[in-house]
């Protein structure tokens, strides 16, 4: 098989770990390209309830999704990817307000909300974050595909953009690491 010939071969080159089964070559461009220049991209859709809207907006969504992917005419993977939040910048400028306040009231609220993203941070709150992706050796075809993904969704009342480099560095986490936040520091000398 095909796929077994070029892990052996990354084997010999690698080693035991990861890299050798995971053909990775790099990350450019919205894009992963593989060691045998197949090139992983696709959208990132942003995520919509469609549960808050009234049933026929509901039934036109679903027939509308139903209707697109009916009309993709190519392997894509639907992806779904945890991403941690964030939310340090939010929390200093919190408590620069909080310092600046005199009010015992807008202090009172002012805490209730550093509270509260310290529950955030402290229970590890992710953001799910859905990808349609998909292989392709042309660059082009990448693009064209890319268009048509976003036109599709567009036309079922979804927002979507081509993958960023981070996208893809994040599905790859979530899938080398199941979900596990991983968080690489310097090691310093005792």
């Amino acid at each position: 098989m095909n796929g077994k010939v070029g892990v052996i071969k990354m084997a010999k080159k690698v080693g035991n770990s990861t890299e050798a089964w995971l053909p990775v070559k790099s990350i450019q461009n919205g894009m992963i390209v593989t060691y045998n220049n197949l090139k992983v991209s696709g959208v990132k859709i942003a995520p919509k309830n469609i549960f808050i809207l009234d049933p026929q907006s509901q039934d036109n969504t679903l027939i509308s999704l139903k209707n697109f992917y009916n009309m993709i005419d190519f392997e894509f993977w639907l992806v779904v990817a945890d991403k941690p939040v964030d939310i340090s910048i939010y929390m200093s400028q919190l408590q620069l307000l909080f310092n600046e306040t005199q009010s015992p009231a807008i202090r009172k609220l002012i805490m209730q909300d550093i509270d509260k993203g310290n529950e955030f941070i402290n229970n590890n709150i992710v953001d799910t974050e859905y990808f349609f992706l998909f292989k392709e050796k042309d660059p082009d075809k990448v693009q064209k595909k890319v268009r048509m993904l976003i036109n599709g969704l567009a036309s079922c009342g979804l927002n979507a953009s081509q993958t960023s480099n981070d996208d893809l560095r994040i599905i790859l986490d979530n899938f080398l690491n199941g979900g596990t936040r991983t968080e690489f520091r310097t090691v310093m000398p005792s």
